[in-house]
């Protein structure tokens, strides 16, 4: 007897794992119980292909990040139910990956929708050209294209999703969205990416969903810098309007940082990503400090997450998340505090543990956010915190 799964017991199991974490709409569901993943990852085991993993399908050989991946299946559905694409609408997708995430839409819009899907490199669009024919979705749209320019030519568009990072937001592609519609991109700011929900209203883009992701940034924006500090085992990621003094940084870093302690404290499995959120919300010097362990073995106070911590940079001076075992507590749950260093670190250290306090008081709170043209001016903008882009002004407030 053959006890080993059938292609369509791999693929019902990973959808029901997923849907054991978060709740989908019946049309992403039925959408990722038809569509066959392996088929789009051709020579890869089905067993594999149907893990909630990530897949590279092309190497970048002058970075560590790849030039093209398959997301993560749960980042595709959370992503998918974020869109919440309905049946007969024209969606456009950029970033064409393997084709999966496509032919995934296609399901959701129907025979009365249509699906047009673009990519930069020749090499993807091939990939997903194929795998697409080869899985029955021929009337699905491939087109090599800089994403960043969109296809205006088959729009308007009802929904739009970008499977690629964004550090900004070009104004060529909300124009491409009806008022109203819906556009969901992994966007990035201050060193984090989410997954945002934006709906067009006139000029702006407003925001109402927003979910923790990673992905390949988008060629062609290079909006964000990095500052190799402690022969290249620390990095500080800022964006190109920020203070970051790299000489100076270097020398604090030459010093044992100085620890202050919130009352605040964490459980093993609780996220307290909102305190990234509650900065970048109020504060112009937000970060991501990522260290390796050699760093930390060399002396480096070891950040909370050693790759991604949030930190709050200002010229030389920095402060950065850190936790530890509060023994005394009797859940032995972790106390949240700030590392600092260099001349201004104490006044750094004062404002982050007033976010971590602030975030303490209402775990659940998150900003709005809202998207405007860059040359909105300033009375024009609701009130909030405004973080300038090339193309677009990010505007981050609390109710």
């Amino acid at each position: 007897m053959n006890d080993t799964p059938t292609v369509d017991a791999l693929r019902n199991n990973l959808v029901d794992q997923i849907l054991a974490a978060r709740q989908l709409p019946p049309r992403v569901e039925q959408a990722m119980r038809t569509v066959h993943r392996e088929v789009h990852l051709p020579g890869l085991d089905p067993a594999v292909a149907y893990n909630d993993q990530a897949v590279t399908i092309k190497d970048n050989p002058n970075a560590p990040l790849a030039l093209s991946c398959a997301s993560m299946p749960s980042i595709v559905a959370m992503m998918l139910a974020q869109l919440d694409a309905q049946p007969g609408d024209h969606a456009l997708e950029i970033g064409a990956g393997t084709g999966y995430n496509a032919a995934l839409l296609a399901e959701i819009v129907g025979d009365d929708g249509q699906i047009t899907t673009v990519d930069i490199d020749p090499d993807v669009t091939l990939h997903a050209r194929t795998a697409l024919n080869n899985a029955g979705y021929e009337h699905v749209r491939v087109m090599e294209r800089d994403g960043l320019k969109g296809a205006p030519e088959y729009g308007p568009y009802a929904r739009m999703i970008g499977t690629v990072g964004f550090w900004d937001i070009p104004m060529v592609l909300r124009d491409q969205l009806i008022d109203g519609g819906r556009f969901v991109l992994p966007l990035r700011w201050r060193g984090q990416t989410r997954s945002v929900a934006l709906t067009r209203q006139g000029e702006a883009l407003v925001g109402h969903d927003m979910e923790l992701c990673g992905f390949v940034p988008i060629v062609g924006q290079d909006g964000e810098r990095t500052v190799e500090l402690a022969d290249g085992t620390v990095r500080v990621h800022h964006d190109q309007d920020q203070d970051v003094n790299a000489a100076r940084l270097r020398d604090a870093l030459a010093h044992s940082a100085t620890d202050t302690w919130s009352d605040v404290r964490v459980g093993g499995q609780e996220s307290f990503d909102g305190i990234w959120l509650r900065m970048t919300a109020f504060e112009d010097t937000v970060c991501r400090l990522e260290a390796t362990t050699a760093a930390v073995d060399n002396g480096l106070r070891r950040p909370v997450i050693i790759g991604r911590s949030p930190a709050l940079v200002s010229r030389g001076s920095l402060a950065y998340l850190i936790a530890k075992r509060d023994d005394a507590d009797a859940e032995r749950r972790s106390l949240l505090g700030a590392a600092h260093l260099g001349p201004d670190g104490v006044n750094l250290a004062k404002r982050l543990i007033a976010h971590i306090t602030a975030w303490g008081a209402d775990r659940t709170a998150v900003p709005n956010l809202a998207v405007y043209p860059a040359d909105t001016p300033d009375r024009d903008l609701p009130a909030g915190h405004v973080i300038n882009k090339a193309d677009s002004r990010i505007v981050l407030s609390f109710a």
